[in-house]
């Protein structure tokens, strides 16, 4: 849920320093539980709202200022904020590349289409939905439908379409109430949805979307009651457009709900003067992702006090596909990284410890069934740099059925090349009307003269520089299960013809040995650079032999923010970026933006998304943006730029459909 936020160091920074061998260990710690249906669903094409500007264009949940960073909460009656500010998160130095890779594997491009964008996930349900940024981003495909889920909205592409058979907001599909209802007066509030995930299972010829969900204190406020949920919807057939049912795991972790008390604390000034001390409070199960292999559904999340500073380390939910797909009751199995830290490799909790999905239901079933994750450790260091990776793998996932579950959880380190966390990235220079918007002193509005005043009643006018956008924190991206193999990249500083730029780390890895001793060797691994340019937040997918797609964003002094995309095989590695679709301007969002926020903090991508179809094919989504407009078209057009936008952000989503040889 990255919205106005941004990772940084908890505080393990030595550590690095210690062995840089593969240290196997074995978990045995885990908490049990069991969950039932929480009702059934199905997609709705929602109306889109009138286009322009409304008050609440920003969920408050989310809004930043000098002293507070994230969410209003309530605390035994009364309101403090998240903040998730634990390091600097400062650049480190990347390898030095020549900036060209090229591969044997060349993908064809069957299709290649706009998806959601800004105004789409603004307008949907008649409008009644807050700007969001950035574009968290989920894509999965088969038997001919293709889902594409953004923030908390959800498209259906059928048939081979451009044009999506449905579109419907998430609070709709999950049966909660609107995320701002504008009809009432006081407005209400539903629960706030985010970071969604998806996957389509050749194995069981079922849908599984997943999104983290956090509730209301109450339905005429926007603060946080501080209960998250993971709700998960699988359906019932193997067309999406079909009924689902959908399951609900709580995540704050704190005694509540049935959860474990993860010790999780939190923030509240008493007395007078007013002081803040910390209390008991409720965990956040941020940044949720999935795989998947015969035997389980695998969701893990990075968890944070609420609102407090604070990373605790990743969580690992192991859960029963068959019990998801029979309807209930569902066996699950949670392994909490920050409990478990001293038995891992340095010590250290895991971070962003992503799952496998498999293509073409080609699972690894030694030690009782195995599922793999791996997860990055630069930004535990001081220096923003590091050379390994750690693998974890969950075995004896076929008793996740039983009466007593017993799978394991396994950690150990991969030795690979140097990555670092990259440095933000330029754009080039273009027309950004809202940035000009809150800068102009000359435009006549209903409240004054300069266009500033649409957006505030004192204070202008605001000048803003031109957006730098981030290039993540060397966090793991998506991971493939193919050919024996597991794929995966992730963000990195590089150096290319003396300076530093946003690059693309990439790695295919052969597991080895046992459960309890699992290594893993270094088939291939490379970085995507481009002189000149970033590239960032890659995303893989590989079909079964062993033919991948990297899916990246393209942007710097001579690109807009773009569509791109590399070949991948495990014998030659990664081919050269083309682009799918090319920036058609300058990334134009509020998070970038005085006083929008403050501090300025802008945002850009999370995450994009790589499908493999039943046919070995691929689809990968990626953030760009697809228009650009002059300030005066974007006061003439109510702030749309004639529904390509909304008044506060331009983002939007490519779809492509790729063959690989």
């Amino acid at each position: 849920m990255k919205r106005i936020e941004h990772f940084a160091k908890p505080g393990f920074l030595a550590m690095l320093t210690v062995a840089a061998l593969m240290i196997p260990t074995t978990i045995a710690a885990q908490e049990r539980m069991q969950i039932k249906s929480s009702g059934s669903t199905q997609i709705q094409n929602t109306q889109t709202g009138v286009a322009g500007m409304q008050q609440n264009e920003i969920d408050e949940a989310f809004s930043e200022d000098e002293d507070d960073i994230g969410f209003d909460i309530d605390i035994g009656g009364g309101t403090t904020k998240l903040d998730r500010t634990i390091g600097s998160g400062q650049a480190g130095v990347g390898p030095t590349v020549a900036g060209k890779n090229r591969a044997k594997s060349n993908p064809e491009v069957v299709t290649s289409f706009d998806g959601l964008n800004f105004f789409n996930q603004r307008f949907a349900n008649n409008g009644n939905q807050f700007s969001v940024e950035p574009p968290d981003q989920a894509l999965c495909a088969g038997n001919g439908f293709v889902l594409e889920s953004v923030n908390d909205v959800l498209a259906i592409y059928s048939g081979g379409s451009s044009t999506p058979s449905a579109i419907t907001d998430l609070n709709t599909f999950y049966g909660y109430a609107r995320a701002i209802d504008r009809t009432k007066s006081p407005l209400t509030f539903g629960p706030s949805i985010t970071d969604p995930s998806c996957h389509f299972d050749q194995d069981t010829q079922r849908w599984f979307h997943v999104v983290l969900t956090l509730d209301r204190a109450a339905p005429t406020t926007q603060t946080l009651s501080g209960a998250n949920h993971l709700d998960i919807a699988v359906s019932d057939t193997a067309s999406p457009l079909g009924s689902w049912t959908v399951f609900r795991i709580p995540v704050q972790n704190d005694g509540t709900q049935g959860t474990p008390n993860h010790g999780c604390v939190a923030r509240v000034r008493v007395g007078s003067p007013p002081k803040t001390v910390l209390v008991p409070g409720p965990c956040l199960g941020d940044y949720p992702h999935i795989g998947m292999d015969k035997n389980g559904l695998y969701i893990t999340t990075n968890e944070f006090n609420l609102n407090a500073p604070g990373f605790r380390g990743a969580q690992v939910y192991a859960i029963s596909k068959q019990g998801l797909v029979s309807g209930g009751p569902v066996n699950v199995v949670l392994f909490d990284t920050a409990a478990l830290a001293p038995n891992l490799p340095l010590q250290l909790p895991g971070f962003t410890v992503w799952g496998a999905l498999s293509p073409a239901a080609i699972f690894d079933g030694a030690d009782g069934g195995t599922e793999y994750f791996l997860s990055s450790i630069a930004v535990f260091s001081d220096h923003g740099t590091a050379n390994q990776l750690v693998l974890w793998n969950l075995s004896n996932t076929q008793s996740i059925d039983a009466p007593t579950p017993a799978v394991n959880l396994n950690a150990s380190l991969v030795n690979v090349e140097t990555y670092a966390v990259p440095p933000n990235s330029e754009q080039e220079v273009g027309d950004f009307p809202q940035g000009q918007c809150l800068a102009d002193n000359t435009i006549n509005t209903p409240f004054g003269v300069g266009c500033w005043r649409f957006f505030f009643a004192l204070g202008g006018p605001f000048i803003n520089p031109e957006i730098k956008l981030p290039s993540n924190d060397s966090r793991m991206q998506q991971v493939s299960l193919a050919n024996g193999k597991l794929w995966a990249a992730l963000d990195t500083a590089v150096t290319v013809n003396g300076a530093t730029k946003a690059g693309a780390a990439f790695f295919v890895l052969h597991p080895e040995g046992p459960a309890s001793a699992k290594t893993a060797s270094v088939v291939q691994q490379g970085i995507i650079a481009v002189a000149d340019n970033n590239v960032t937040y890659p995303a893989v997918g590989v079909n079964p032999s062993g033919r991948g797609v990297i899916g990246m964003t393209l942007l710097g002094s001579d690109n807009y923010p773009s569509a791109a995309y590399a070949s991948l095989d495990a014998k030659i590695g990664a081919g050269d970026v083309h682009s799918a679709a090319a920036g058609a301007g300058p990334d134009d969002g509020f998070t970038g933006y005085f006083p929008q926020v403050n501090p300025i903090r802008p945002r850009w991508g999370d995450y994009g998304a790589v499908a493999v179809d039943g046919d070995g094919s691929l689809w990968f989504a990626s953030e760009y943006i697809a228009q650009t407009c002059t300030l005066a078209q974007y006061v003439q057009t109510n702030f749309t730029c004639g529904n390509t936008r909304g008044s506060l952000g331009n983002w939007a989503t490519r779809i492509t459909h790729a063959n690989v040889q």
